[in-house]
């Protein structure tokens, strides 16, 4: 605990110091209560405060820590510390506990939270408090064997006809990483020194490690690994619609077309560290970086800010303690920060 305390204090004092940066530049960062577009909405203030009227205590580091947006439905998934995932019908505007105390504790990455592209079934990565997922939206949750303190990131085989394979990053345990062939059921130590994880089947993953750069590929399962490319992810976690995988980078949008055998820079440049959150199709995409929320709708031939960052936020490669999420079809964007209110961006 004492560790990660330290670090997220770190990270704030980076995140006071951008907001200063920005004040000395002349850019202005507005927080709104009413709903207006354009502006950064608190969405997490009545959950909180109806909380504290119950005497239900927050767990460490306070408010809110992990949100998520179903991109089919536009459903919102926020996770306030020790007190378990809310969902919002009407963009933010309600919130009502689902998680039937099944999950607790907090996400300590933007790839804790684990939603399928195709909508519905989320699976939560937990740290320290217990993980779980719902393949219904929200209406029935299923738990996950803990395991020590929990996760940094999980990446699920949502393309499988039977959804049960997973690959999990443990938090901070040397980059311990663990399958599970029964959806969190129990795990399997498959290695060390791992930095981020993605799956595509049962036996073949991809991943990096914490002291070597690059992108390694296994197809036994993790008993043996082979670097496939020199290309450094960000993101924790692979995305996945229609066949391509994608994963952020410092460069720009990583994609492969082939199960992760090979790798490229889809497109022009864009400094990424959280997503992709997908639009419409696998070309209409959203990443976040330390710029900012960028869009493309022609698969990253070009780029257009979206939005701004939320007042106090700042993001780095890798990135740690923020989630993001996009609801395409009503265009907003939400943001949560360990230790900080959940915020909404209406265009």
């Amino acid at each position: 605990m004492k560790q990660a305390k330290v670090r997220f204090t770190t990270a704030c004092l980076l995140s006071f110091a951008f907001v200063a940066g920005g004040a000395a530049l002349g850019q202005e960062y507005l927080v709104s209560t009413t709903g207006k577009s354009g502006q950064w909405v608190d969405i997490s203030a009545k959950v909180i405060e109806s909380l504290a009227s119950e005497g239900k205590k927050i767990g460490y580091p306070g408010k809110t820590a992990g949100i998520v947006a179903d991109r089919i439905t536009g459903g919102v998934f926020m996770v306030i510390p020790d007190q378990g995932i809310w969902r919002s019908s009407d963009h933010g505007g309600s919130f009502t506990r689902v998680d039937g105390g099944k999950i607790g504790g907090r996400c300590e990455t933007g790839f804790a939270l684990n939603f399928d592209p195709l909508g519905k079934r989320l699976a939560c990565f937990m740290l320290d408090g217990p993980s779980g997922y719902t393949f219904d939206g929200g209406k029935t949750w299923q738990s996950m064997q803990g395991n020590q303190r929990g996760w940094d990131a999980g990446s699920v085989h949502w393309s499988a006809e039977n959804t049960a394979n997973i690959f999990a990053l443990r938090h901070e345990c040397g980059g311990e990483i663990y399958t599970s062939n029964e959806m969190g059921k129990s795990w399997k130590l498959k290695g060390k020194a791992f930095a981020s994880v993605g799956i595509f089947d049962a036996r073949t993953f991809v991943a990096t490690r914490e002291k070597e750069p690059g992108i390694f590929r296994t197809t036994d399962g993790g008993e043996s690994w082979t670097k496939v490319c020199e290309l450094q992810p960000a993101g924790r976690d692979i995305r996945i619609l229609k066949g391509a995988a994608f994963w952020t980078s410092g460069n720009g949008l990583l994609v492969s077309r082939d199960r992760g055998t090979t790798w490229s820079i889809q497109g022009k440049e864009v400094k990424c560290s959280f997503g992709p959150y997908f639009g419409k199709d696998e070309m209409h995409i959203v990443v976040v970086g330390k710029n900012g929320f960028f869009q493309t709708t022609n698969g990253a031939r070009e780029w257009e800010q979206a939005a701004p960052l939320p007042p106090e936020y700042s993001v780095t490669i890798p990135g740690w303690f923020l989630n993001f999420g996009w609801d395409p079809h009503a265009d907003i964007f939400y943001a949560s920060c360990m230790g900080k209110p959940a915020y909404k961006y209406q265009r």
